[in-house]
């Protein structure tokens, strides 16, 4: 079984039900497991800090911070049920999940968002988190977090009414030749191997960096008939892998993230940035 477990991240943010249909679409492709994971914030951390307040005001704020807190959990879990119940997912509460139908479970977890999902990500073969909204500047730390603290795949779900009716069985790999590409390809060999048809796209040459002919031919040791398309570099570089992934027939697109530093990017522009920001298609990013 290629892909076992899924991490899905939820918090009241209003994109959980969106990334949790798309992890749905991959756990019945393989028969995996979604685990989701609420981060509930310890009430001290939704008190103001450092500001001196009289004792009974701060149990009063507590008291409050613990029944919003309440609130978001009984709303999430809600949409986990619904989705579990529209998706035919079987809820797991106890012991180990069944290896051949999918499957979720529900996991509370306290501290920061980024904590836990650094924390629990990394014994996942796939996290999944919503892509960033920059208008309400919502999401970045949680794609950042399971992106640079995991070290596991991560498949950034753009805002959608429904999701694809496929993830994954056309996969198309950006590939530069480059360490990072290269591990891409290694941390998304289960998802490669679990495609239907994978299609090797370069953009211009890549000198200086593995040919992608032997790409194709390690991919062909590995058992996967993958093919090559090489595609002229002009423009944005993220645009152009996302267009061309469309064109190609792709449901997604596997990538190498950040070759240059995040600050580079998000500063000076660059591919993975450019993919983030405009992506309407799903994308596994590995850094």
């Amino acid at each position: 079984m290629p892909i076992a477990k899924l991490l899905v991240p939820v918090r009241g943010d209003g994109k959980g039900a969106n990334v949790l249909a798309h992890a749905a679409v991959v756990a019945r492709r393989f028969n995996a497991h979604i685990a989701v994971l609420h981060s509930r914030p310890q009430p001290d951390q939704m008190v103001p800090f450092g500001v001196p307040l009289p004792a009974s005001y701060r149990e009063k704020l507590m008291d409050s911070a613990k029944t919003l807190a309440d609130e978001e959990e009984g709303h999430l879990k809600a949409i986990f049920e619904r989705t579990a119940a529209e998706m035919g997912l079987e809820i797991v509460t106890e012991g180990l999940p069944p290896h051949d139908r999918p499957s979720i479970s529900w996991h509370e977890a306290t501290g920061k968002q980024i904590d836990t999902i650094r924390i629990h990500g990394r014994l996942a073969d796939l996290v999944l988190a919503a892509q960033p909204d920059n208008d309400r500047n919502l999401g970045a730390n949680t794609l950042k977090s399971a992106l640079f603290a995991t070290g596991r795949p991560v498949l950034m779900c753009p805002p959608s009414e429904k999701a694809p009716e496929t993830i994954g069985e056309r996969i198309v790999v950006a590939w530069a030749g480059t360490a990072e590409s290269a591990r891409a390809v290694a941390l998304g060999m289960d998802l490669i191997q679990g495609a239907a048809e994978v299609t090797v796209l370069t953009l211009g040459s890549a000198d200086g960096g593995a040919p992608a002919d032997e790409l194709v031919d390690y991919l062909a040791l590995r058992g996967v008939t993958a093919r090559h398309h090489n595609a002229p570099q002009k423009g944005d570089v993220g645009e152009a892998l996302v267009a061309h992934t469309k064109s190609l027939g792709g449901d997604l697109l596997l990538m190498g993230a950040y070759s240059r530093s995040h600050f580079s990017e998000t500063v000076f522009g660059g591919a993975t940035q450019s993919v983030i920001d405009e992506a309407d298609i799903p994308v596994v990013l590995v850094h």
